[in-house]
């Protein structure tokens, strides 16, 4: 199977890289070392995947199209590359990694939010990642607070990721082009996590800003919040005026 008669199939999401200069700038970003375990989600025809197998002994190749998983299998027979087919988000990552792993991937623009959420679920898994996105959903996840575009994934991943938006990709260098611009992003997992649990900061963060304009005060009375000196002033805000480090330190204090 040659690269053209792979299809692109528009229930996927597919929008296939052909830009070999961009295909080797997102590589070039992922800072694993040659022998790490390295996963590419969606490696479709394999513009990703021809840089990524001259750099890393242990990559495993994650598709869940099985006309892609033929054409990789046999465009790449030389490397024997490691082919998983399967839906990412039915991947259970517990199962198949057993050490922090480097991510990389063109990810098809209607699976990013809840994969970032699975990764944020896997959090001793995940070692870094490079992702190629929406532009705006690149843009949401690296904004900074008092931003509008500050949100929910703003939050939760600057709490366990340095985050950076790296740069914008034009439609133009995939098929079929997209109708909006793409960004690609690096995270890094930090080296000091939060000591926070985990599921109460997902609630905390995602009902102060499931009514982002209301008062925190408003926002959060469902949940039971601890008195603590700056209580009253944190209540008068709204979720957009909290930094990531004040969303933790709230956190802290919930019941």
């Amino acid at each position: 199977m040659n690269m053209d008669n792979l299809k692109p199939k528009k229930y996927l999401g597919q929008h296939f890289l052909t830009d070999l200069s961009v295909a080797q700038r997102i590589v070039g970003l992922l800072s694993a070392p040659p022998e790490a375990p390295v996963v590419e989600i969606g490696p479709g025809q394999g513009v990703l995947t021809t840089f990524l197998l001259e750099k890393y002994s242990s990559l495993t190749l994650l598709e869940v199209d099985p006309e892609a998983v033929g054409y990789i299998q046999s465009h790449f027979a030389k490397y024997s590359p490691k082919v998983i087919h399967q839906d990412v988000l039915r991947w259970n990552m517990a199962e198949n990694l057993d050490t922090e792993t480097y991510f990389i991937s063109n990810l098809p623009y209607n699976i990013s939010s809840p994969f970032f959420f699975l990764l944020l679920e896997n959090l001793p898994l995940v070692k870094e990642g490079v992702f190629m996105i929406q532009k705006e959903v690149a843009e949401r996840i690296c904004a900074e607070k008092g931003s509008k575009t500050y949100g929910i994934l703003s939050v939760l991943m600057g709490a366990y990721f340095d985050l950076k938006y790296e740069f914008s990709v034009p439609p133009h260098v995939f098929r079929p082009p997209p109708k909006v611009m793409s960004g690609v992003i690096r995270m890094v997992k930090k080296e000091t996590l939060p000591d926070i649990d985990w599921p109460r900061f997902k609630q905390l963060v995602k009902a102060a800003f499931n009514q982002r304009r209301k008062t925190l005060r408003n926002a959060l009375k469902g949940l039971d919040l601890n008195d603590f000196p700056e209580k009253e002033t944190w209540l008068s805000l709204r979720a957009e005026q909290l930094s990531v480090d004040d969303f933790i330190r709230l956190a802290r204090e919930m019941k």
